[in-house]
């Protein structure tokens, strides 16, 4: 099977978008890029979700960053009991290096509003690793699931918790802490004033808070003083 699938990445294969797409992975060595779009994936991964999951998820074949990218998807589209999915989750995470990767496997993993609790527990190990995408894997799941009103001060305690200084992880925290304030905030306010957060990570949140749209000029012209020197 992993061959076909190989086989068949590369009839689809848009070496303008592998330009691209090697542009935007610096991580990753742009001869493991085939170039295939975003749209294409998903529909294989669609048809590979209906067939023999398990057969297919156990079975390796990462020579290639779509084939990864390709596994993460199938996961999150598979209609697997929670158990099995998040088996497959441990197994992929190790798999995963770069941003792009990190980011579309947590988008697709839409199971986890089912189960907040059980992905909460499984997270914590993750969000105190070392490894740069263990952590990061951590802080997007924070970023797509758990800020609502039940988890946004647990979710702003394991945010900071995260302090691994590794770039990747470090971008994703900020991002993770500034959605955090366009959607509560007050508390994300009174966290950041007490932030044990690196100054790098806290001063890229506050960039990021004050790029978005949706924040006015006062509140961006106080949240620039909060800024670290």
């Amino acid at each position: 099977m992993k061959n076909m699938i190989q086989k068949r990445l590369f009839e689809l294969q848009d070496l303008n978008y592998q330009e691209f797409n090697a542009k935007l992975l610096p991580t990753v060595d742009k001869e493991k890029i085939i170039g295939v779009r975003l749209p294409t994936m998903r529909k294989i991964a669609k048809e590979l979700a209906k067939g023999d999951v398990h057969t297919y998820l156990s079975t390796w074949n990462d020579d290639y960053y779509e084939e990864t990218m390709l596994r993460g998807m199938v996961i999150g589209y598979a209609k697997l009991d929670f158990e099995w999915q998040l088996k497959y989750i441990a197994e992929f995470i190790p798999h995963i290096d770069n941003w792009a990767v990190c980011d579309s496997f947590c988008t697709g993993l839409k199971g986890t509003k089912k189960h907040q609790n059980e992905m909460w527990q499984f997270l914590q190990s993750y969000a105190a690793s070392s490894e740069e995408y263990n952590a990061r894997f951590a802080a997007v799941m924070l970023l797509n699931y758990f800020i609502d009103e039940l988890f946004i001060h647990q979710t702003l305690m394991l945010l900071d918790s995260i302090q691994n200084e590794k770039f990747y992880t470090q971008m994703a925290v900020a991002w993770a802490i500034s959605v955090c304030y366009m959607k509560f905030p007050e508390i994300t306010e009174i966290y950041l004033k007490t932030s044990t957060q690196d100054h790098f990570t806290y001063n890229k949140a506050l960039q990021k808070i004050i790029e978005s749209k949706q924040i006015d000029k006062d509140t961006k012209e106080k949240i620039r003083t909060m800024k670290r020197k």
